[in-house]
């Protein structure tokens, strides 16, 4: 009998970096081990009630037992629009210039099969969101890592893209705050990305998703305000890290209407729309008191300066972050990524995330998440003081 055979893009996708660590961590667990998690960005707070209360009065409304719209309910386009007016000074057309998403994981997904043929080449950060290149590679694209190194700040040396590579490039993509350095850009970087992408025909593609998890004076300012960037860039929000809304799956893009239109190609034939429900809640969101984030944010900010404190004791080397909820941490001499958190996994019950699951450039980090109750990361700190000693 001739067994089934997955097709080879699928055989030759690498393990999805997260859901390794899930099956791994279950494994130690099931041996009696209590695990404390600081592996994944999932933040720990519940939901702002009043938007759960929303959620709730909006599910007993039949409308929205209905198919959604693909691009979002108006509602929650013109919520965008507006919230992207107050936060960034930025006017967009609801109508033509926002497309909501399943999150934004599904957009940025989405947006290499909008824009890149077989044998083109789509730029990603090394370390990185692995969507980013898997994506990509799985529609036969070519994949170009611009390593992110310590010493210039974990931003891309732009002048290193080969001529040739540049040349033929359909899109880039950026993160900043970024993930899972913790590194901000200042705004002359992205004046440096955009006139690189305008100059080459390359579509910006800005992952914003911790954009409101900031810290400092380092504010993420929308590339929207710079000239030319309608035309050449896309920006994606998720309300997953600013509002506690992971599991709720929304998020949204803003960019010209001709990559909205192209992107919505792509979704309509591949998925359908938000439910309603959750759309009212996300109007909800980005429409009410906006003091939830700041709180969310002194949280962050709290938990930022005792593990900052802690890896000092413990001689870690790292640069504290900028902003996003991660440490991006040196491996102690003499281990590679993987070795170090797979001994802390099973000498300590502490689950922190290898840099080589961001891409080669991560190798000699390992990244750990605030998202954790502050006892929990207390008794995780402790415990890493523990294994090291």
């Amino acid at each position: 009998m001739k067994p089934i055979e997955p097709a080879r893009r699928i055989r030759d996708l690498p393990k999805y970096l997260f859901a390794e660590i899930d099956r791994k961590k279950k494994e130690v667990a099931s041996r009696g081990v209590d695990i404390i998690s600081l592996g994944i960005g999932d933040p720990d707070q519940p939901t702002p009630p009043h938007i759960v209360e929303a959620l709730r009065d909006a599910a007993r409304n039949p409308v929205n037992h209905r198919y959604p719209d693909y691009e979002g309910s108006l509602p929650l386009r013109t919520a965008v629009g507006k919230w992207y007016k107050d936060r960034f000074g930025v006017a967009v057309d609801p109508a033509t210039e926002v497309v909501v998403l399943i999150g934004s994981k599904e957009g940025i997904a989405h947006l290499p099969h909008a824009y890149a043929d077989r044998g083109d080449w789509v730029l990603v950060p090394d370390p990185g969101y692995p969507v980013y290149g898997i994506m990509s590679a799985m529609i036969g694209a070519q994949v170009h890592r611009m390593p992110l190194c310590e010493e210039r700040a974990f931003l891309p040396d732009l002048g290193a893209i080969p001529g040739e590579i540049a040349a033929s490039a359909k899109i880039m993509f950026l993160n900043y705050p970024n993930n899972p350095t913790g590194a901000s850009a200042p705004r002359e970087f992205f004046e440096e990305a955009l006139a690189f992408c305008r100059e080459r025909g390359i579509l910006l593609a800005l992952d914003c998703a911790y954009s409101e998890i900031h810290f400092g004076h380092d504010v993420y300012r929308s590339i929207f305000d710079l000239p030319g960037a309608r035309e050449h860039a896309v920006e994606f929000h998720s309300l997953s890290k600013t509002y506690n809304m992971t599991g709720w799956r929304v998020g949204f893009a803003v960019g010209g209407a001709a990559v909205i239109d192209a992107m919505l190609k792509v979704k309509t034939n591949l998925d359908s729309g938000v439910f309603g429900a959750v759309q009212d809640a996300a109007v909800a969101a980005l429409s009410g008191d906006q003091s939830c984030v700041e709180r969310t944010r002194a949280i962050f900010a709290a938990r930022r300066q005792r593990v900052a404190q802690a890896l000092t004791r413990m001689g870690f080397r790292f640069r504290t972050p900028e902003g996003a909820f991660y440490f991006w941490v040196r491996v102690p001499e003499g281990r590679t990524s993987a070795q170090f958190c797979m001994q802390m996994l099973e000498k300590a019950g502490v689950v922190v995330t290898p840099g080589t699951g961001f891409g080669p450039s991560g190798e000699g980090y390992f990244r750990i998440s605030l998202t954790c109750p502050d006892d929990r990361l207390d008794e995780a700190l402790g415990r890493m003081q523990k294994f090291l000693a």
